[in-house]
């Protein structure tokens, strides 16, 4: 199991608390400085059954008004700008989950 996490989100570390709690096994990973690869990125939302557009954060300075819902456009830009993905995700096999 892996969390994408954001240690100075609330919602963040309340996910991971509750890991912790569960004594889950897991791997922490701060995508803001481990940044995940566009093809990571694709994985996770095919998990997710989300589009990129569907999971970005629309209050960041980075959040595109103008781009046209084009998949690999989306998922470029958010790998560009890795504050634009909602948080936490928590991805454990074949299954991916935004915990909010």
């Amino acid at each position: 199991m892996e969390i994408w996490h954001n240690p100075r989100c609330s919602k963040s570390r309340a996910a991971k608390q509750r890991l912790d709690e569960s004594n889950a096994d897991y791997t922490e990973r701060r995508y803001l400085d481990d940044v995940p690869t566009a093809e990571e990125l694709d994985h996770v939302l095919t998990l997710l059954n989300k589009q990129p557009w569907e999971i970005a954060r629309t209050k960041e300075a980075a959040y595109p008004k103008d781009l046209e819902h084009d998949r690999a456009q989306w998922i470029a830009h958010m790998v560009a700008n890795p504050s634009l993905i909602e948080r936490p995700i928590i991805i454990d096999g074949d299954t991916a989950r935004i915990e909010r």
